[in-house]
């Protein structure tokens, strides 16, 4: 099995790949890793992460920078149903739209859209950054083995407002967070799983056995 992690100029692209392969090693698995911007390589994956950092516009404009992966993507993930996790902005791309410095589209997977962290205590700083307790709001296969009040680690200054029937888990900031999401073959965490140590390889390694 190939796992394809898409480069699109943004992303911690050597820590995600970094904790896949891990991943991969302690699983006792044989699948192969690899960071890629080549849309025929993401077509010939078996499953395909999609990282991100920095701003909802930025990313998405590295995204459409690549001939052809908006196709890839929407041909391999939306229509031929092969596994999917977005992770931080990559997750957030999956909205309708994101309000950050403007109203921009997004890849309209799951609906919601993704505005501006506005914590209820004002000694909270934004961005949100730091290790914060899972809260589990329904079960999902990427969460197995995953105890409610588990910590993972964020750093973000916007979140995804989904539809609620997508959202898996939040933490708390003084205010409920979309921590994860998840509909059909599609799944995004708003953590960082490659920086959250043992629920995030937990996490990932669900995800390399998923069968949606």
């Amino acid at each position: 099995m190939t796992v394809a992690i898409v480069d699109y100029g943004s992303g911690n692209l050597r820590s995600v790949a970094k904790a896949l392969t891990r991943a991969v090693t302690e699983s006792g698995r044989a699948d192969q890793v690899i960071v890629t911007a080549d849309p025929e390589e993401v077509r010939r994956a078996d499953r395909i992460v999609l990282p991100g950092v920095g701003a909802f516009a930025d990313c998405m404009q590295g995204l459409d920078g690549l001939p052809g992966m908006h196709q890839v993507l929407r041909e391999q993930v939306i229509e031929g149903g092969k596994p999917f996790l977005g992770i931080c902005v990559g997750m957030q791309l999956m909205a309708d739209w994101g309000r950050e410095h403007g109203d921009h589209k997004g890849l309209g997977w799951m609906r919601g859209e993704v505005v501006p962290l506005a914590p209820s205590d004002p000694a909270l700083k934004v961005p949100h950054m730091g290790w914060n307790q899972l809260s589990i709001k329904r079960p999902h296969p990427l969460l197995a083995g995953i105890a409610p009040g588990s910590h993972a680690y964020f750093v973000h200054s916007y979140h995804f407002k989904a539809d609620p029937d997508l959202v898996c888990a939040e933490t708390d900031y003084a205010g409920p967070v979309t921590a994860v999401v998840a509909r059909d073959n599609l799944a995004g965490t708003q953590f960082h799983p490659e920086k959250s140590q043992a629920v995030g390889l937990k996490l990932i390694g669900n995800f390399l056995e998923w069968r949606p």
